[in-house]
């Protein structure tokens, strides 16, 4: 899409083109084609509303209703934030005292709409001239044009003396291409930039991959690592006067709320991330961490929030001699451990009429669904099966899930 075809959609003709295309998307994109062609859409027209109308549906399971009237590209989605985290961002943020903030690479505006919503001045800036104006509408479109305004320009150019906090969520894929960029060097605004704007402003927050090598926090910086009802969705830096803790996991539960659209339950663990967890051989009770506490380096202190070791320093699980409940890992008992031997392992669950089993795997070489299909299963009968290692030998825990 370009500005010439944003701009279509954006008349009257445009908008009744966006509400027939809402009508049809998600299924054949062939039928869905014909039918705006057969109620007089024009070709054009109807092509860039039947892909706003399916990013928009795309969209929802990351801002839920309020997608419907959004303007969006691919790649905006991709990068853009979660609407329950947005919302969390914002809320610390306007707890901390930040009245005007500058969200640098503002993107389609998702975090910047939050922290509006949450009574913020933003300013943002968006070096790509349509998603600026995707952005600007997205703020007309929520009613909080007054709050968030957008400019297109260089990040880096921007006068951050006139805020007093900062947003970046640096570019992370390649320009033309969608290519994931891996090297934070690559990042636009460039990494160096990104990590000085804390000495600049004493409110900083800074989007980062899950994936940041430890070795790249900045000193003195709140590493916070973000999942949403189990999936590891972001890391964030907390510069400044927001940094509380060395590292954070926060696990969002949007699926635990008590009514159909309340908001998401946190649970946040906190530590050094340098701690180490004692080792010991494999008991009752296997824990699966969350990825955000595995990639805060919070394993050792949920280890003794449960009283439970490793059974390799290597590897994440964790065992205990109890089932404690906990958010922050799944839980499994542990029926058997065995030295990994195909024949052995396959007699066992044919043995027991296993004909179902989920597998999960940390420090194994072996692909799960090549090892099911040579299982050769059959039987009514349900089991975990763990694939990993116990004091560096390959090793399988034959489990059945513990309720939450």
């Amino acid at each position: 899409m370009d500005l010439e075809q944003f701009a279509a959609l954006r008349t009257p003709e445009g908008s009744a083109a966006l509400d027939a295309a809402a009508r049809v998307a998600g299924g054949d994109p062939l039928t869905a084609a014909a039918a705006l062609r057969s109620a007089g859409v024009p070709a054009g027209l109807a092509a860039a509303a039947l892909t706003q109308a399916e990013l928009r549906l795309r969209a929802t399971g990351k801002f839920g209703p309020a997608a419907r009237g959004m303007f969006l590209t691919r790649a905006g989605l991709e990068q853009a934030t979660r609407g329950v985290v947005a919302r969390r961002r914002a809320e610390r943020l306007r707890a901390a005292g930040v009245a005007t903030l500058a969200d640098l690479g503002c993107g389609l505006g998702a975090d910047a709409l939050a922290a509006a919503r949450a009574g913020i001045r933003v300013y943002g800036v968006e070096a790509d001239p349509l998603t600026a104006a995707m952005a600007a509408a997205n703020a007309e479109a929520a009613g909080l044009a007054d709050l968030f305004t957008v400019e297109i320009g260089d990040a880096t150019a921007f006068d951050v003396t006139r805020v007093d906090g900062v947003f970046c969520d640096p570019a992370r894929r390649k320009a033309g291409t969608g290519r994931r960029i891996f090297d934070p060097s690559a990042y636009s605004p460039p990494w160096d930039f990104v990590t000085g704007l804390a000495e600049r402003v004493p409110h900083t927050v800074v989007k980062v991959a899950p994936g940041l090598d430890h070795a790249l926090i900045p000193a003195g910086a709140e590493a916070e690592w973000v999942s949403v009802d189990g999936d590891l969705v972001e890391a964030a830096l907390w510069c400044g006067a927001l940094a509380q803790v060395p590292r954070r996991a926060t696990l969002l539960r949007e699926k635990e709320g008590p009514v159909a659209g309340a908001e998401a339950r946190a649970f946040p663990l906190t530590g050094s991330g340098d701690a180490e967890a004692p080792v010991g051989r494999p008991r009752r009770f296997l824990y699966d961490p969350d990825p955000a506490v595995v990639r805060a380096h919070l394993v050792a202190e949920l280890a003794g929030d449960l009283d439970a070791t490793l059974a390799d320093p290597s590897i994440a699980y964790l065992y205990g001699d109890e089932a404690r409940p906990t958010p922050f890992a799944r839980c499994l008992e542990i029926t058997d451990v065995l030295p990994f031997s195909l024949k052995r392992l396959r007699a066992l669950l044919r043995e027991r009429r296993v004909g179902r089993v989920e597998i999960l795997k940390r420090g194994s070489a072996l692909e799960p669904e090549k090892l099911r299909r040579d299982l050769k299963l059959a039987g009514g009968e349900a089991a975990s099966l763990v694939l990993t290692r116990v004091a560096g030998a390959p090793t399988v825990l034959i489990c059945r899930p513990v309720p939450a």
